[in-house]
């Protein structure tokens, strides 16, 4: 199989869609070729993060309680007045669809800066690094072995800074794949916590370290000398700051 019948195969196989002889061809072309698997790990990523509860409203209860007092009152009100209000039913309910599926436009659409939707992007590379054992193509504590390597593999030379002496250790980096373009991703330990540092050129300026919480992960973003930094792990956030603050200096 090649990239051309792979291609329209890989939404399926992502979900799960493919008969047996499908599947199998198309994973074995994966294991080959770099390109299709980004394209099916940016699938994978995209759909983990639109499944992501917080892009969903989900109706207040107290909205669900003046509906059930409504329609109780309606059962006991005289025949004529139910008659009355029931030609304006179909009315009202066009009007409660139509809030409906505004205000779940407005959950969908809300991440228009694309942050979130990139944070966990960054979350499921980083987890993705750990599950498939594919956590460094270069795997190195020399500064000076690592950044020489992505030389030729991005358009962009990323920063490569040895944090030994903070206590973070730099053991690799690799190339990875978010936010629809390849990226670089540094690989420190603290302890036993893997920290990976995901990093691609942007046009925004500079930009304070901002820390969040994904799916159990602490994450810092920061901008910088046009750089996009991000860093995740499950080490504790005051920790992962510490390491945002010695990167940018």
């Amino acid at each position: 199989m090649n990239c051309e019948d792979a291609r329209p195969l890989i939404d399926s196989f992502a979900d799960g869609e493919l008969d047996l002889v499908n599947h199998v061809q198309v994973e074995n072309h994966l294991e080959e070729c770099l390109a299709c698997d980004h394209a099916f790990r940016d699938r994978s990523a995209l759909k983990k993060a639109l499944a992501d509860a917080d892009l969903y409203f989900r109706a207040p209860t107290e909205l669900r309680s003046k509906i059930r007092t409504a329609l109780s009152e309606a059962t006991t009100e005289p025949i004529y007045k139910r008659f009355f209000k029931s030609r304006w039913l179909p009315t009202l309910a066009a009007a409660a669809l139509l809030v409906v599926a505004l205000f779940t436009t407005f959950a969908i659409l809300r991440p228009a800066n694309s942050n979130d939707l990139l944070a966990n992007e960054m979350v499921s590379a980083h987890v993705r690094s750990l599950m498939d054992k594919h956590l460094m193509d270069v795997p190195s504590t020399d500064q000076h072995t690592v950044k020489p390597w992505f030389e030729g593999k991005l358009d962009f030379s990323p920063p490569v800074v040895d944090l030994t002496q903070q206590g973070f250790t730099l053991i690799g980096g690799r190339l990875d794949y978010a936010g629809g373009r390849p990226i670089a991703a540094l690989v420190y330990q603290r302890r036993l916590h893997i920290i990976n540092v995901f990093i691609y050129p942007t046009q925004d300026g500079n930009a304070a370290a901002t820390t969040s919480t994904r799916q159990g992960f602490n994450v810092v973003r920061w901008t910088r000398s046009g750089m996009a930094f991000w860093a995740v792990s499950d080490i504790n956030a005051g920790e992962l700051q510490e390491l945002a603050t010695d990167l940018q200096s």
